[in-house]
């Protein structure tokens, strides 16, 4: 006998006059996460901003987490994945160039899969929006005049 998985998601966007490379350098400076992500009290990566490499992020008031780099595209796309006993958390950071105009759009798609999925995906997710305004606000920052 088979059972699905309980499965939670929710994708949240912004769009911004920021170049994919300005976000992008602001995704792989994992250290500097913590300027623009308020969820963020101490972060580490172990390695390269890649596929595989790991990173120990420390939310205020709570453990360390490791999460994983499972996907990294250059200016595209990076995946996070935590595993916390039966339960998965991914975060999909997508860099998207909208057509015929100047504008970017970020969305981050966040999806738990397992026991309490609908209790932790909401919890994990709920910054999001403020998350992409500061990321936003940093990116436009750096723009050249």
């Amino acid at each position: 006998m088979t059972s699905e998985a309980s499965v939670w998601r929710k994708e949240y966007s912004i769009e911004t006059t920021a170049t994919p490379e300005a976000i992008w350098r602001l995704f792989s400076e994992v250290p500097g996460w913590k300027h623009w992500n308020a969820g963020i009290e101490e972060i580490q990566i172990t390695g390269p901003f890649a596929a595989g490499t790991e990173f120990h992020m420390k939310p205020p008031g709570q453990e360390t987490l490791t999460s994983r780099l499972v996907e990294v595209r250059v200016n595209e796309v990076f995946v996070d994945e935590t595993r916390i006993e039966d339960l998965t958390v991914r975060v999909t950071h997508r860099i998207e160039t909208l057509p015929g105009s100047s504008r970017t759009r970020i969305v981050y798609a966040a999806e738990a899969i397992g026991p309490g999925c609908e209790e932790v995906g909401p919890l994990v997710s709920a910054d999001f929006p403020e998350v992409l305004k500061n990321l936003v606000a940093l990116a436009e920052a750096s723009l050249p005049v």
